[in-house]
């Protein structure tokens, strides 16, 4: 255990109840309302109260007696939902007021989003650099980002903070997923819309143009959707018999269909037709799929093993991913470049681009098949080891501006290598301007 571990979670094995990947750093829910971050910090992602990165799943203390029931992560920054207190908490690199506070300044704590409070919160997601929240009424806050109309506002012009999407008005929405630059949704009634940065299909609107404001996806063979994911720039859906359509870009075989074309209307992927799709997953440019018999399927950009078949080729169709004593997977969620699953025996698994740690295994080795991750699983050597931040959000700074990206760590002592690095300094996590 390193000099950081002030204590471990002991008592009863908690049960891992969400997972949630980012661009390079990872998070959990576990019962009893723990919440566990690892992986890239130097945006202030982890929660820690500092920029360091951690290669084994540490507890998040800050919202110990927060009663948590809901964790995600966008790129490089995440939220987490309280029922009980009503409060949206958010973190980490904050430029174009993706945390909702207001400001562009980064977050290295979870604070509440005032804009949310009392508010009653039914799903939120999170993508690059904007973030939406799903009330119980089905109405949509979004919040962040915006040069491509991706908040759905009808402008381009970032938000600071939370702002209804006035164009649901009368039109109850179940769930909401955000990619880089766009933004796609479920309605109760079944029916698909897409939003923002459009120029490779990945709205499902029949042409490459941006949209300012929620549009409806032409139908899809009469079949109603339930589910939806956004990979970087393409996006997924699911039918309520359980098919699963993609649609937008291709290059890395995404979509899934056999080749490299792009797709702007939502495309039934043929290779799972016979499979009943219970979950999907979209990350930067690969795509995961959980059936409804527990086996799980990958396919897209396999650079650093994140589709988990055991080689680093890319693959435009589906490829089934193996697990030991081939256990059925209960949960997905892809990052940019690695991927979390959960199964039904209680184990996580993770695999993928690992330079940060945020594989959990402690080290930053790269893995092309799921690894379990020994901290978090029922099956892991040593059962349950968590280390536990020390960071005390009531001292210090907490707020880092984009000005003092030089600036000391919140809470620390002056030393030259506690200076917070330039932003993607020495590392890949940060998705480029141009494609590659």
């Amino acid at each position: 255990m390193s000099e950081e571990g002030a204590r471990e979670v002991t008592g009863p094995v908690r049960r891992v109840l969400l997972i949630s990947a980012g661009a390079s750093h990872s998070v959990v829910l576990l019962s009893g309302s723990i919440v566990c971050s690892w992986g890239r910090g130097e945006d202030g992602q982890l929660g820690h109260g500092d920029a360091e990165d951690r290669f084994s799943p540490t507890q998040l203390s800050a919202l110990d007696d927060r009663e948590i029931v809901s964790v995600t992560c966008g790129a490089d920054h995440t939220t987490a939902y309280s029922v009980s207190h009503l409060e949206v908490y958010s973190w980490g690199w904050g430029d174009f007021g993706r945390l909702g506070h207001g400001n562009s300044s980064d977050l290295f704590t979870p604070q509440p989003i005032k804009a949310l409070n009392g508010i009653k919160i039914k799903q939120i997601a999170c993508g690059d650099s904007h973030c939406l929240a799903v009330t119980m009424e089905g109405e949509v806050q979004s919040w962040g980002r915006n040069q491509n109309g991706q908040l759905g506002l009808g402008t381009m012009e970032d938000s600071l903070v939370p702002q209804k999407i006035q164009a649901f008005q009368g039109v109850s929405i179940k769930m909401v997923a955000a990619g880089a630059e766009h933004t796609a949704a479920v309605t109760e009634a079944g029916e698909l819309y897409g939003w923002g940065w459009g120029r490779y299909g990945n709205l499902g609107l029949g042409d490459r143009n941006d949209r300012l404001v929620p549009e409806k996806a032409s139908a899809v063979d009469g079949e109603k959707m339930v589910m939806v994911a956004c990979g970087w720039r393409h996006t997924i859906s699911v039918s309520s018999l359980g098919k699963l359509y993609t649609y937008g870009w291709s290059k890395y075989g995404q979509l899934g269909h056999g080749d490299y074309e792009d797709h702007l209307v939502p495309h039934k992927l043929e290779a799972l037709s016979d499979t009943y799709i219970s979950q999907v997953s979209g990350g930067w440019r690969h795509s995961m799929a959980v059936a409804s018999d527990g086996k799980l399927y990958g396919w897209g950009w396999n650079k650093f093993g994140q589709v988990g078949v055991g080689d680093n080729v890319d693959h435009c169709s589906p490829v089934q991913v193996k697990f030991p004593h081939e256990q059925r997977v209960i949960q997905i969620s892809c990052g940019w470049r690695h991927t979390l699953a959960l199964t039904e025996r209680q184990n996580v698994f993770s695999w993928g681009r690992g330079t940060n740690g945020q594989l959990g295994h402690q080290e930053s080795v790269d893995r092309n098949i799921p690894k379990l991750v020994e901290a978090l699983s029922v099956d892991g050597s040593s059962g349950q080891h968590i280390e536990s931040s020390k960071a005390d959000p009531s001292s210090g700074k907490t707020w880092v501006s984009p000005s003092e990206r030089y600036a000391v760590v919140p809470g620390e002592t002056v030393r030259v290598e506690t200076a917070v690095p330039v932003r993607g300094n020495g590392s890949d996590a940060s998705v480029p301007e141009k494609l590659m």
